[in-house]
């Protein structure tokens, strides 16, 4: 068994946390930028409205290339080593970040702007669809086998520490005068970016390959396996697993994109509550996702992933009416009230017992690819739009939520019940603690 403390585990985790705090931070970064600046720079003829739905449809088109860059990316890694995919993903993601930076905009170029954010969005999505399957691979095979779901819920706390840090990032440049973060200003936070991506960079080129890849690899040269294509292998033999890993990120994907990028617009655009307003709502409940994610990691582990992913996406789908409750009510104090319980509850519940519940369904050999497609189908169908997708509801519903709390809660029932046939497919109860695969090497 794997102890808690060595060498090969700790880098393990800092690659990893790293990776996923970059990855993370970009997307809440442009999730931010859409919500409140995009439209301005690179669609001004737009109306308002307009200009806010082309801006998360430009937020959306990353996650529409992530699944693609996902099968190319979890194909290198299941195939030649763990290290060279997680090497390859965060310099793709590097360069796409970097470059939205320096773009002209529409002023400047006129419509070549926004198809060059475009194409940055989609190398962007390109690296990170291997980035999550990849950091939560490394780790559920470094991890000791009854700490994996602590070990890989803390990949949920680096994404809300990259929410934070986008957060952050905006609600400084958010102080400058509208001149000033229309002409420069909005460019600072993705070019300070590259600070990270070096040091990323660096750790990853130093990472070992994990012993349980290296052990998997051997016993398939030695039964003549190593041509297998690893996504036809997951797409023939593992189906059942595949549509239900698939629909267990359902509401969970909804919740964070609602809870993350979606409220910055609905506070500022509807509410019409000021930019600072709402990204220190944003900021300040999303600590409780930080030390939440872990937590429920570890009780997954102790108990049994199910019940806490279960119970968590059902409390959601209740929560999705009250949460808008407190938001509509424009006090800062309610507003983070409503959605601290949203990271506190929501997210870590559904999020923490998340990675040890994917990583399990795949043997080794074909761990990475079956996350991969798993995982980034739903990111493109559900975690992309999802902020596309409330801003149309809210103008349905005349300026209401009512129609995105519904939206929430169907996801999120839909994921409590993907959850289960995930147990029945796997002969598993729901109290049974996946611990150990169910799935054989």
């Amino acid at each position: 068994m794997q102890h808690a403390h060595t060498p090969g585990l700790r880098k393990a985790v800092t690659a990893s946390v790293v990776g996923t705090v970059i990855e993370w931070f970009d997307y809440a970064l442009y999730g931010a930028a859409a919500g409140l600046i995009i439209n301005k720079i690179f669609f001004p003829d737009l109306s308002a409205f307009a200009g806010t739905l082309a801006a998360f449809a430009t937020f959306a088109v990353g996650f529409f290339v992530r699944p693609l860059g996902g099968l190319i990316i979890s194909h290198i890694g299941d195939r030649y080593g763990r290290k060279p995919a997680l090497v390859f993903s965060i310099a793709l993601m590097g360069f796409g970040t970097v470059a939205i930076g320096l773009l002209p905009d529409y002023r400047q170029i006129g419509i070549y702007a926004p198809l060059l954010l475009v194409l940055m969005r989609m190398a962007q999505g390109f690296g990170a669809g291997a980035e999550y399957a990849g950091a939560l691979t490394l780790l559920y095979e470094y991890a000791p086998k009854r700490l994996r779901g602590f070990y890989t819920a803390l990949l949920q706390s680096a994404t809300v520490v990259g929410i934070i840090l986008a957060s952050v990032a905006f609600w400084g440049v958010s102080q400058m005068s509208e001149e000033a973060m229309t002409s420069w200003g909005w460019r600072v936070p993705f070019l300070s970016s590259a600070v990270l991506f070096v040091i990323a960079l660096y750790i990853r080129r130093h990472l070992d390959e994990t012993p349980e890849y290296i052990e998997a690899m051997k016993h398939a040269a030695q039964e003549k396996k190593e041509n297998h294509i690893p996504l036809r292998v997951v797409l023939t033999k593992y189906p059942k697993s595949l549509i239900w890993g698939f629909l267990a990120m359902t509401g969970h994907n909804a919740n964070v994109y609602i809870l993350s990028a979606f409220s910055i617009s609905y506070m500022t655009n509807t509410l019409h509550l000021s930019r600072s307003t709402a990204l220190t709502a944003v900021f300040i409940s999303a600590l409780f996702g930080v030390f939440s994610a872990p937590f429920m990691g570890w009780m997954a582990d102790k108990f049994s992933p199910a019940k806490i992913y279960i119970g968590a996406a059902l409390f959601t789908a209740v929560f999705a009416w009250p949460l808008f409750m407190f938001i509509d009510t424009g006090n800062l104090f309610l507003i983070t009230l409503g959605m601290s319980i949203g990271f506190l509850v929501s997210y870590g519940g559904m999020a923490g017992p998340q990675g040890v519940l994917l990583a399990n369904l795949f043997p080794t050999r074909y761990r990475f690819s079956g996350i991969s497609v798993s995982r980034e189908l739903n990111g493109m169908l559900v975690a992309g739009p999802t902020p596309l997708i409330c801003t149309l509801l809210v103008n349905l519903a005349d300026g209401k939520p009512v129609y995105v709390s519904m939206y929430l809660a169907v996801c999120c029932l839909l994921t409590a019940f993907a959850v289960m046939k995930l147990y029945m497919a796997a002969g598993q109860p729901i109290n049974t603690s996946l611990a150990k695969p169910t799935v054989s090497d």
